[in-house]
């Protein structure tokens, strides 16, 4: 029975991450049929990550009160609902929307999933999990361009991705025998939840947040700035650019399924200091002059680098805070990541403009280095408690 719920929450994850680049590569149609700016996906953008920060911070709560199997299936319902309003969606204003449920939803399930497999499964298995995710992301597009390509439109993309969400949700209830099994049985169950404030004051808490806002940060950052910095800086051709920016995605994907593997040996804590070294190291071959091929490794490498951190960091907390605590860190942990990921590559975007683009390998090193100190203050911290 545990092995089947495990098969559910693969294929959960394999779904969270299908709608996530659908807005992205089906923009470029829909602004022109919804007459908006090709800029005003931001403030879509801006509106899922409100709905995200706002249900990962009220996880704690919930999980506690309902659970952490209904809290998911209720979650993919909300977002199956939001797909299908995207696709029905005929103006800009809709879209807004609709986009509410759509964050919350989506920001529900990432903070109840993360802290069940932290308290329940091995570290192997959230990498694998995460990876799961990242193969999500990938087929998303991919549904969305054979949609289009056949032209049935991106309402079709949307709908499609609302279905095969459907059927997570039937599945979701189907199994929330198999959840109960497991809620409870660690001493996560024993107290009231936690306000933010208490939550924050713990030892250690500040730090982790700040890390994680840091990690985040910088993933995106990278996402979205690496293509214009090797066109601009380095004068690779666009296209090439292009593909390596994609290799980026694929190196935290198959990143993330090695790091499985590596972490039989390594503990969570030093699978988070590898990854920073990998970073590092693919940071300093983007900026030093030695050859566009050194530089296009050097992407490639921050995308290796970047694949434990983040599962890492998730399936420590429940080690480093207590389970008890463990939801609510977690939750509070989402907020900041979402936080980072939504201020920061802005951010870079506002100061590129003033100082060019070739700041990016030390805006990168920034983050890195706040992501480091704050993870290592982190675990003085909780020693200490």
């Amino acid at each position: 029975m545990v092995s089947i719920l495990l098969a559910v929450i693969y294929l959960a994850f394999i779904s969270l991450g299908l709608p996530d680049s659908l807005l992205g590569s089906a923009w470029p149609i829909m602004h022109q049929e919804l007459g908006a700016p090709l800029s005003s996906s931001g403030i879509i953008f801006m509106i899922i990550s409100g709905g995200t920060i706002v249900s990962s911070l009220l996880s704690d709560r919930l999980t506690r009160r309902f659970g952490a199997g209904a809290v998911t299936a209720f979650s993919v319902a909300m977002t199956a609902a939001a797909l299908f309003g995207f696709s029905l969606s005929r103006s800009f204003i809709m879209l807004c929307l609709v986009a509410v449920p759509y964050g919350l939803g989506a920001g529900g399930v990432d903070a109840a999933l993360n802290n069940y497999v932290a308290l329940h499964y091995k570290s192997r298995h959230m990498s694998w999990l995460h990876c799961m995710w990242g193969v999500g992301a990938s087929v998303g597009p991919y549904i969305m361009s054979a949609c289009l390509t056949v032209g049935r439109g991106w309402s079709s993309g949307y709908r499609t991705i609302g279905f095969i969400q459907v059927a997570l949700t039937a599945v979701l209830f189907l199994t929330l025998p198999l959840w109960k099994s497991g809620e409870g049985s660690a001493d996560e169950e024993k107290r009231d939840p936690l306000p933010l404030k208490k939550i924050v004051a713990l030892p250690g808490v500040k730090e982790i947040m700040l890390a994680f806002f840091s990690y985040c940060a910088l993933e995106q950052t990278v996402g979205l700035w690496a293509s214009s910095y090797l066109v601009t800086v380095r004068g690779i051709d666009a296209e090439t650019a292009a593909a390596y920016g994609s290799l980026f995605f694929l190196g935290i994907t198959v990143g993330r399924a090695a790091s499985g593997f590596v972490s039989f040996k390594l503990s969570d804590s030093q699978m988070v200091r590898l990854g920073q070294c990998v970073i590092i190291t693919g940071v300093a071959l983007i900026l030093i002059p030695l050859g566009n091929a050194f530089a296009l490794a050097g992407l490639v490498l921050v995308g290796l680098g970047c694949a434990p951190i983040y599962p890492s960091i998730i399936h420590s907390t429940p080690e480093h805070f207590g389970a008890s605590r463990s939801q609510a860190i977690i939750g509070v942990q989402m907020a900041s990541a979402y936080v980072g990921t939504s201020l920061m590559p802005p951010l870079f975007g506002l100061i590129s403009g003033f100082a060019g683009v070739g700041l990016l390998p030390f805006y990168l090193l920034a983050l890195l280095i706040l992501m480091a100190v704050m993870h290592e203050k982190m675990l003085k911290a909780v020693k200490k408690a």
